[in-house]
C-alpha cells in the first residue's frame, strides 16, 4: 500500500461506523465516475433485475452453481488485491 493511501486509511479508521460508510459510499461514487456505463441508471437496474430473475429461476431448477460464501469473499479479496497492485 503506498503511503498516501496508507495516511487515507489510517484516517478512515478514526471515523465513526457512520462516516466510514458514507466515505465508502462516496469513494464507490467516485470509482463509478471514471467508468463509462453501459446505458443509462435506469437501463442498467432493469438489467440486473432481469440477471437476478434469471438466477432464481435457475437455482429453482436445480441448474445453478452456488458456491461458499468464504471462496467468494476470498476470490473477491484476491482480485481486488491483483487490481490494486497493477494500478500501483
Amino acid at each position: 500500500m503506498n503511503q498516501r493511501v496508507k495516511a487515507l486509511v489510517d484516517e478512515a479508521r478514526k471515523l465513526t461506523p457512520e462516516e466510514q460508510w458514507e466515505l465508502l459510499r462516496q469513494l464507490h461514487q467516485v470509482v463509478d465516475d471514471d467508468e463509462v456505463a453501459d446505458g443509462t441508471s435506469e437501463e442498467i437496474e432493469a438489467a440486473w433485475l432481469e440477471e437476478v430473475e434469471r438466477r432464481i429461476d435457475e437455482a429453482e431448477r436445480g441448474e445453478g452453481k452456488s458456491y461458499p460464501s468464504e471462496e467468494v469473499v476470498a476470490a473477491a479479496r484476491a482480485k481486488i488485491a491483483a487490481a490494486m497492485k497493477a494500478k500501483a
